[in-house]
Order: structure tokens, then C-alpha cells, then sequence
């Protein structure tokens, strides 16, 4: 028999095994168990012979000749004259009889699914590399923005308030570092709070004067020194007193990337309140312009030829703060991881990459509201040295029309109550400058003294 399966099939010895070949018939073989050969082809052709010649076109039925080995060998019958193919007479076990070659049918793979599975782990194993670099890209991003001192990193942290929800208002406190090539030390020349709340799409932006008078560690200081004495930590510990608010981040800026980070954004358009000269032999002229990486470098630094001094400079820089914002925010979500990256190299700061780029995301869509103001104080002298000393009551109303999310410019404005009960709002518990400040703010420079943006 035939190879079925790659096992070899015999007749079952009980019953012998019949093939039909038209009206012939042929008696079959089989062996006993001991491998004699039974009678019965000698029984069978008797009857065959006593019934007569059977008519076929073929002629008389003969007994098939027994193989050599003992087993059936019958090859495939061929079709009589005229007639159908002979079937072969399958065994009990519904298996094809001795002899019959059982060819498998394989399935073909189609061509363009086999292309397609190709295709589909192709782009899979790219996406997978494309991920894992796209991770320790951001990792890297994240190095090179995070503060390299695990002591400050530590201290900074336990002076932070955690934000709630991502949906929830917080503070940050920016800083600019102005570290010149002629200065041995940094200074923080740029002091900004601001309060950003992403669902609202708005950013409140408050400048705290550097040479604010306030007390740190025991002794009268300026507000800027806290970043020189205990650097971010102690920074944000002096102004989130001041404030009177929990400060969620720290950014510190160095200013001497500002124009790289400018030209990077292709410039940034600043409304000029007044027409003016600066360092370096530029002229700025009044109105809406856009500004280079050197330009707005220098128009962020004079205080000198510009009206309310030291205040104008401090409004000149949330200008250009204002104008990043508004350029980044404008970019496409293609663009920001970019973006983000080239901005890595200008900041320090306890976000990480997928902060920024969750928070960035959260403005995209959303009309962008910029609230711009500065803590409202006056110059005084004291003891030789100049400070600014703090207009306390504006101060507190200021406070309290920023944290609830209104214009801190805004003189009608109503305070909502939640605000209004809350007595740390411009507190500025950390300040010695004088309580009774109305004489003394009639005669000095004061923060309304710095030209009006339009």
C-alpha cells in the first residue's frame, strides 16, 4: 500500500480487499499471521469458472498475481472502452486503497499579504526605533535643562508646591541670569512671577523689581541677592513670601542666550512705547517692530534712557517674554518638540521635557491671553543704599486680581471673595520697607512713571 501521511497502510487480515474494474471482478490477497498465502484466489477463479464467461468488453476477470513481497501492489486500473474510471474501493478507515498515491493540496500565500506582513514589521521595527531615540533624545533635553547640583536639585524641590491637577492654575518663578563676560559673578536682573493657567489659556505675568527691599536671613536685602546668597531655593522661598502664593516651577534664563532663542523664533514683534537710544549705538524708534536676537538683547537691558528707569526695563522685559511665549505657542505641534529642543540650551529649570510639551499642548487651539504688570512701588533711600520699597496696598490688590485669573491692571475689578478672604495674597510678610508710604512715594521715581504700551 501507499504511503498515507508518511505511515505505510495495510488490508486488515479479517476481511479481504475487492477493486472492481467495470463488471469484473478480481479476488484479492492477503497474508495470514504466519505469511502463508490463503486459497482463496484458487476458490474464487472455480466460481468464476462455473458461472461462465462474464461479458466484458475485456474479455474474462483474472486473478490478480500476488507481489513478490506478499503485499497487494495493484497499480491504478485503466478506464473500460466507453466507460467511467473505475473508483478505488476504500478501506473501513476511509482511507484511499493500496496503490493510490494521496498527493497534499498546500495552501499558497498570496504575494500581497506576504508583502504586506513584510511591510507592516518593517514600520513597526522603525516606529520602535524611532521611539527609543526619541526617548533618550528627550532624556538628553532633560539633562542638559535640569540643575546639575543635587544639593540645589533637592533644596529647590522641598520649595516647591506640587500642582494638583494639569488643569489647575500655577505659579512659576522666572529669573534672568545676566552673566556678562566683564562680571565674575551671576546676578538675577530678571525677577517675574508668573500665573499660568493652561484650561483658561491665559498667563499673568508680575515683575518684581531686583532691587526690592525685603529680609533675608535676618538682614535687610535686596530681593535679587536671595539667588546669590542660597541660589533657586532660596529665591523662591524670598518671592513666594512676597507673593503670598505657592510657587509650583522654576525657570532661570540665561540672558546671554536671549538672542539665540530670538533669532532661533525668527524674531519677535515688540510694540517700542517710546523712541529711544541703547547700548551698542542702536535706535529703537516708538511702534509695533520686529526685533533681532541682538535688538531685543539690548532693548531688554537699558534702563538708562528710557522712562520710569530701572521699571522700564522691567516692563521692556516682559515684553520680550511675552513675544516668545506668543512665538512658540504659535509654532505647529511639529514644530514644538523642536522648538523645545533649541530652547534646552537656554534654560535651567525643574521641567521636564514632557512638562513643557504637555503644558505648550494644553495653550495649542486656544486664544492666548497675556496679563503684563509690575508690583507697584516707589525708590527710596535708606542708609546710603537705594532700594525699592513696596506700595503695599496696591500690592495686595494686585495679587489678589491675578490669582483669581482678572487683568492686575484692572482698577474697577471686582475681588472675588475666595480671594478676597485670603490674607497671604501680597502679604509681602518678608519686607521691612515702611508700612505708611504715601508721602514717601509722592516724591520718589515710581513704577507709574514708565511709558504706557499701547
Amino acid at each position: 500500500m501507499a504511503d498515507i501521511e508518511g505511515k505505510g497502510t495495510r488490508p486488515r487480515a479479517d476481511k479481504p480487499t475487492f477493486r472492481n474494474e467495470g463488471a469484473a471482478t478480481r479476488g484479492a490477497h492477503f497474508k495470514t499471521s504466519s505469511g502463508e498465502q490463503v486459497e482463496s484466489q484458487a476458490r474464487s477463479a472455480g466460481r468464476n469458472a462455473a458461472a461462465g464467461p462474464v461479458d466484458s468488453p475485456r474479455g474474462a476477470a483474472k486473478p490478480v498475481e500476488p507481489a513478490a513481497s506478499g503485499v497487494s501492489s495493484a497499480k491504478p486500473m485503466k478506464p473500460a472502452a466507453g466507460g467511467p474510471a473505475a473508483e478505488p474501493v476504500k478501506p473501513a478507515g476511509g482511507e484511499p486503497a493500496g496503490g493510490e498515491e494521496l498527493r497534499r493540496v498546500k495552501k499558497k500565500k498570496h504575494k500581497a499579504l506576504k508583502y504586506v506582513g513584510i511591510g507592516c514589521g518593517s514600520l513597526l521595527a522603525l516606529v520602535v526605533v524611532f521611539v527609543a531615540i526619541f526617548a533618550v533624545w528627550f532624556g538628553m533635553l532633560g539633562s542638559s535643562m535640569s540643575i546639575k547640583d543635587d544639593a540645589e536639585r533637592q533644596e529647590l524641590e522641598e520649595e516647591l508646591t506640587p500642582v494638583n491637577s494639569a488643569s489647575d492654575p500655577f505659579y512659576v518663578l522666572i529669573l534672568g541670569s545676566d552673566a556678562r563676560e566683564s562680571d565674575s559673578g551671576s546676578r538675577s536682573d530678571v525677577i517675574m512671577l508668573a500665573r499660568v493657567d493652561p484650561s483658561a489659556g491665559s498667563v499673568s505675568l508680575v515683575s518684581i523689581p531686583r532691587d526690592t527691599m525685603v529680609t533675608i536671613n535676618g538682614s535687610t536685602q535686596k530681593i535679587n541677592a536671595a539667588y546669590a546668597h542660597g541660589g533657586s531655593a532660596m529665591a523662591v522661598r524670598a518671592v513666594s513670601e512676597f507673593a503670598g502664593v505657592p510657587i509650583s516651577h522654576f525657570v532661570s534664563v540665561h540672558f546671554e542666550e536671549l538672542e539665540e532663542i530670538v533669532d532661533m523664533l525668527g524674531g519677535v514683534w515688540v510694540d517700542v512705547p517710546e523712541s529711544f537710544s541703547a547700548g551698542g549705538g542702536m535706535r529703537f524708534e516708538a511702534g509695533n517692530q520686529l526685533l533681532n536676537g541682538q535688538q531685543a538683547l539690548a532693548y531688554a537691558r537699558e534702563r538708562h534712557h528710557v522712562s520710569g528707569g530701572d521699571f522700564g526695563r522691567a516692563q521692556a522685559q516682559r515684553q520680550i517674554v511675552e513675544a516668545v511665549i506668543r512665538q512658540v505657542l504659535a509654532s505647529s505641534p511639529v514644530e514644538l518638540p523642536g522648538l523645545i529642543g533649541q530652547l534646552a540650551n537656554c534654560i535651567t529649570t525643574d521641567l521636564s521635557v514632557t512638562d513643557i510639551v504637555g503644558y505648550a499642548q494644553e495653550f495649542l487651539g486656544k486664544e492666548l491671553t497675556v496679563y503684563s504688570a509690575i508690583c507697584p512701588s516707589y525708590t527710596l533711600n535708606q542708609d546710603g543704599v537705594s532700594y525699592v520699597a513696596t506700595m503695599f496696598n496696591e500690592w495686595k490688590r494686585m495679587m489678589q486680581l491675578v490669582d483669581a485669573g482678572l487683568d492686575p491692571n484692572d482698577a474697577t475689578a471686582e475681588i472675588p471673595s475666595e480671594q478676597a478672604d485670603n490674607a497671604d495674597l501680597g502679604a509681602a510678610s518678608n519686607s521691612p520697607a515702611p508700612r505708611d508710604y504715601e508721602d514717601l512715594a509722592a516724591n520718589a521715581m515710581t513704577t507709574d512713571d514708565v511709558a504706557a504700551v499701547e
